[in-house]
């Protein structure tokens, strides 16, 4: 008690003098002094006071303390504080698992640890890996023009093969040009930024593959995704992003889907997305990689196969790895479509050009396509035998299109957790390989794979497998299933 007397006692002084000091101040005489014949009043004087206090202070260096190098110990003390960040994210169990390694060609058959197995996990759709007229043609392209270009196609990196190629996809296509890409997954992360921009309204499909996933990205272009595969899904989206916005009819607007999905094996329905296209104005870019030379009469694709004229797709997009049993991309389209890529697209511009004897194999490829459309019947048979044999499968159910190459086996019953639903599909792949020599995948996806659609096993199917290869494969994968999936139904 009686320190806080003592307190406020000091306290009240304190007041007292600083009110005595500033009282003085204004009742001193000369803060009633005239100077030129204004009169200086108290608080003038006060407030020059503190001006000249200012200047003073800020007249003053500043401390610093004295500069000394550290010592031997005090530089190792603050090594083995510093704990740098990790440059990746931490390795998990499932990430050092090594994939099956082939020996021999990635064909209907192929080798993996010394043992002959049915391939399903490679997408050669009409057999044409290790075609005779293929190997022909790569051997002539070898002879003539080496193995590399050795630099962009702008810079002296185009050869006449890259030409003929480009004439030759167009002319198939009924197009009135093309342009190569020297790489497959390049293709779609180049042509996307290369059109869409900073702004731009893209509505796109949300199973769409990573290539696609990261050209969006590049573009920095507003994204709105919409249901897989969903039409009335798609028509709201449009409805709402063209009423909500009303600077929507001034952006360049894109829709961006797969002819055939990666991610589920369905088929994209091409004569609804146009009607949609044209009736809310938009632009269409589609990725033809899994039906280019599978899908239509002649293998043109999904506008063949809807009877769309192809002028009603904006940009189409493909992987020449595929059915062509090649490698790189092209992309087809008006004139104006593929000059603007050929300055503002940085796959092309940048990458050196595709190896001649890669275009000179796709060239033969479509010739073969061309002359042997009994490929394309062979495939959709062998699809057909495949989906037939895995009708009933325990724990599974097949979500792909009848006519998709692409054979994808979902689970019926999730586990409610997207790690563990791939551990029980690969569990069957991986006794499917080793009990029964047949080589299937899942859709296992990298952590920059942003797809939400459930995970499945696919079966990549093959013209030139045998009635034997897919007996084999459905009745393997439905003995396992039936062990590992118990319980499922």
């Amino acid at each position: 008690m009686e320190l806080s007397n003592n307190i406020a006692t000091t306290f009240m002084s304190s007041m007292k003098n600083a009110s005595d000091w500033v009282t003085f101040a204004y009742d001193a005489p000369f803060a009633r002094a005239v100077v030129f014949g204004v009169p200086i009043g108290g608080h003038l004087f006060v407030e020059g006071l503190l001006l000249v206090v200012i200047l003073f202070l800020l007249s003053q260096k500043s401390y610093k303390p004295p500069k000394r190098p550290l010592t031997d110990k005090e530089i190792d003390e603050l090594c083995d504080e510093w704990a740098p960040e990790s440059l990746i994210p931490p390795i998990e169990a499932e990430m050092e698992k090594e994939p099956p390694v082939l020996e021999s060609a990635a064909g209907p058959h192929t080798i993996i640890d010394g043992k002959d197995v049915v391939n399903f996990a490679s997408a050669n759709y009409l057999g044409l890996m290790g075609h005779e007229k293929l190997l022909e043609s790569c051997t002539t392209a070898l002879e003539k023009y080496g193995v590399g270009s050795c630099g962009p196609r702008g810079f002296y990196g185009t050869i006449d093969v890259h030409l003929d190629c480009e004439a030759r996809i167009a002319k198939f296509l009924g197009t009135p040009d093309s342009i190569l890409y020297s790489y497959g997954l390049s293709t779609m992360f180049s042509a996307i930024p290369a059109f869409c921009k900073k702004g731009d309204l893209v509505i796109v499909d949300e199973g769409v593959h990573w290539s696609i996933q990261n050209g969006l990205h590049l573009s920095k272009s507003t994204i709105v995704y919409f249901k897989h595969n969903n039409m009335e899904s798609l028509r709201s989206t449009l409805e709402k992003v063209t009423q909500d916005n009303k600077r929507a009819k001034k952006l360049r607007r894109y829709i961006v889907v797969e002819s055939v999905y990666q991610n589920s094996g369905q088929i994209a329905p091409l004569d609804e997305i146009i009607r949609l296209k044209e009736k809310y104005r938009f632009r269409v870019l589609l990725d033809e990689s899994n039906s280019f030379g599978v899908l239509g009469e002649s293998g043109r694709g999904l506008t063949e196969h809807y009877k769309v004229p192809i002028e009603k797709v904006d940009i189409i997009t493909a992987a020449m790895g595929h059915a062509l049993a090649s490698e790189g991309g092209f992309c087809t389209g008006s004139n104006r479509v593929i000059d603007h890529q050929r300055l503002s697209s940085s796959g092309y511009v940048f990458s050196a050009s595709l190896p001649p004897y890669l275009a000179s194999a796709a060239i033969t490829a479509i010739d073969v396509i061309d002359t042997t459309p009994q490929l394309l019947v062979k495939l959709r048979d062998n699809v057909k035998v495949l989906c037939t044999g895995l009708k009933g499968i325990q724990g599974l159910e097949l979500a792909s299109d009848i006519l998709s190459p692409i054979v994808f086996l979902a689970l019926k019953k999730s586990t409610g957790s997207l790690k563990s639903d791939l551990q029980l599909l690969e569990d069957i792949a991986d006794r499917v390989l080793k009990e029964h020599s047949v080589f299937v995948v899942t859709s296992k996806r990298s952590t920059l794979d942003k797809c939400k659609l459930p995970v499945g096993i696919r079966l990549f199917v093959s013209a030139a497998h045998t009635e034997s290869d897919l007996q084999k494969a459905y009745e393997s994968l439905k003995s396992v299933a039936a062990s590992v999936l118990t319980g499922q139904n």
